[in-house]
């Protein structure tokens, strides 16, 4: 295993070591949980191909090109909305 150094503000590290601390691992396994959970770009399209098939399939929906790209929008509007409430501040799609 390999080590890498990471440079991040103090209150970034310290807030990463209190999730840490919350649930009773380390840092090094935090880490490694986070990078485990976040996907590549590629991972997210293969899902996304494999929820449109179920769909088809299932339900007989054919998600069009349109229909993604407003889901997509409402989620990263969505995502900005949250990031703001957790920041106390305006979204900023």
């Amino acid at each position: 295993m390999s080590d890498v150094m990471i440079r991040v503000p103090a209150e970034v590290r310290d807030q990463l070591a209190a999730v840490a601390e919350a649930r009773g691992i380390s840092l090094r396994a935090l880490m490694q949980d986070i990078a485990a959970q976040t996907l590549t770009p590629e991972q997210i399209r293969e899902r996304a191909d494999r929820t449109r098939a179920l769909l088809a399939e299932r339900f007989g929906h054919h998600v069009s090109d349109e229909e993604s790209a407003e889901m997509r929008r409402k989620m990263r509007e969505a995502a900005a909305a949250h990031r703001a409430a957790q920041a106390g501040t305006e979204p900023n799609p």
